[in-house]
C-alpha cells in the first residue's frame, strides 16, 4: 500500500478493522472509509471486494459509488457476478451512479457476453453516461431475448438521441411482444425533431395496454403534433383516466380549438384530476367558446378543480383583452 495508508494514523486504524474477524467491524470500516472520499482510498475498498462474507461485499460494491477509478469500475463488473443477489445488485446500483463519460469504454466490451442482469446494469449505467459507441451495441441489445435487456437498450438509444435509431424504435414500439418496451420505444421517440414519429405515437395510442396509450398521449402533447388532434379527442373517452388525462394535457399543447367541446364536456367528469386538466387545456386554447363551460364549473367541489378553471377563465379574458 503507498505511504498515505502508513502516515495516516485513521487509515491505519480503519485498514486494520478491515482485517477484524468479525464481518460486522469490516463491514462498518468500509462505511467510514467511503466518508473520507479520496481516491487513494480506493484499493483498500477494491480489496474488501473480496471478502468472504456477502455482506461485506455489498458494502464495498456500495462505498465505491463516492468514487470513479478504472480499477473501482472494474471491481463493480465483476460483482455483476457474485452468487449473492445483494451483492450484485450493490454492484448495479453503483454502477448506475457512473457520472464520466469516459468510463463507458470500460463497460462496452462486456456489454455482448453478459448475463441478463450483468447486461441489464450494463446498459443502464451506459444510458447515463450518453456515450455515442454505446449505440451499436445497445442497437444489438434490441434483439436480447430478455425484455429487461430490450427496455434498457431502449433506454440508451432514447438519451444518445440519435436520427439513425429512429426506424428500430419504430418498429420495436409497433411490434415489441412485451408491454413495457412498447413504452419505453414511444417515450425513446420523444426526441425527434419533425412529424415522422407521429405514425408510430398514433399506433400506440391505440395499443392495448393502457401504459403505451397514456405515454403515446405524452408524447404527442411534448412534440405539439397538430395532426394528433383527433385522436386525442377520441382518447379522452379512453377506458383508463390515466390516458384521458394525459390526452387532455397534450389538447392543451396543441391549442387545439377543435378539441373544445370535448374538454368541456370533461369539466363534469367523475374523476377531479381530469376535470382539472381539461380546465388547464381550456385556459391554454384560449377560446371564448369554453367560457359557458367554465363559468358552469366554478362551483366543482374540488378546490384544486376551482382554481384551475378561475385560472382558464382568467387566461381565457387576457386573450380576448
Amino acid at each position: 500500500m503507498s505511504n498515505v495508508f502508513e502516515d495516516d494514523p485513521e487509515i491505519v486504524e480503519i485498514r486494520q478493522r478491515l482485517r477484524a474477524q468479525d464481518s460486522e467491524v469490516r463491514r462498518i470500516a468500509l462505511l467510514e472509509l467511503s466518508d473520507l472520499a479520496g481516491d487513494e482510498h480506493v484499493p483498500l475498498i477494491i480489496e474488501a471486494l473480496g471478502d468472504p462474507v456477502a455482506a461485506v461485499r455489498a458494502e464495498a460494491a456500495r462505498a465505491l459509488e463516492a468514487f470513479e477509478t478504472d480499477e473501482g469500475i472494474a471491481g463493480l463488473i465483476a460483482l455483476l457476478h457474485d452468487a449473492d443477489a445483494e451483492v450484485r445488485q450493490a454492484a448495479a446500483d453503483s454502477l448506475h451512479d457512473l457520472k464520466r463519460p469516459a468510463s463507458a469504454v470500460l463497460l462496452l466490451p462486456h456489454v455482448p457476453d453478459a448475463g441478463t442482469f450483468a447486461k441489464v446494469a450494463l446498459l443502464r449505467a451506459l444510458r447515463e453516461l450518453r456515450a455515442l459507441d454505446s449505440l451499436q451495441p445497445a442497437l444489438e441489445a434490441l434483439s436480447d431475448a430478455d425484455a429487461g435487456v430490450r427496455r434498457e437498450a431502449v433506454g440508451v438509444l432514447g438519451y444518445l438521441r440519435q436520427p439513425q435509431i429512429l426506424p428500430a424504435l419504430t418498429q420495436l414500439a409497433a411490434a415489441d411482444p412485451d408491454a413495457e418496451v412498447r413504452r419505453a420505444a414511444i417515450g425513446a421517440l420523444g426526441f425527434a425533431s419533425d412529424d415522422g414519429v407521429l405514425p408510430s405515437l398514433l399506433l400506440g395510442l391505440k395499443d392495448e395496454a393502457w401504459q403505451v396509450r397514456e405515454e403515446a398521449a405524452t408524447m404527442l402533447g411534448k412534440l405539439r403534433l397538430a395532426a394528433a388532434h383527433d385522436a386525442l379527442i377520441a382518447a379522452l373517452h379512453d377506458a383508463y383516466w390515466q390516458v384521458r388525462l394525459r390526452a387532455a394535457r397534450a389538447l392543451g399543447r396543441l391549442r387545439a380549438v377543435e378539441s373544445v367541446q370535448a374538454l368541456a364536456a370533461a369539466l363534469a367528469h367523475p374523476i377531479s384530476n381530469l376535470r382539472k386538466e381539461a380546465a388547464l387545456a381550456l385556459g391554454e386554447i384560449g377560446s371564448p367558446a369554453a367560457l359557458p363551460a367554465l363559468h358552469a364549473a366554478q362551483g366543482d367541489g374540488d378546490p384544486e378543480v376551482r382554481k384551475s378553471v378561475r385560472l382558464a377563465i382568467s387566461q381565457i379574458g387576457s386573450a380576448h383583452a
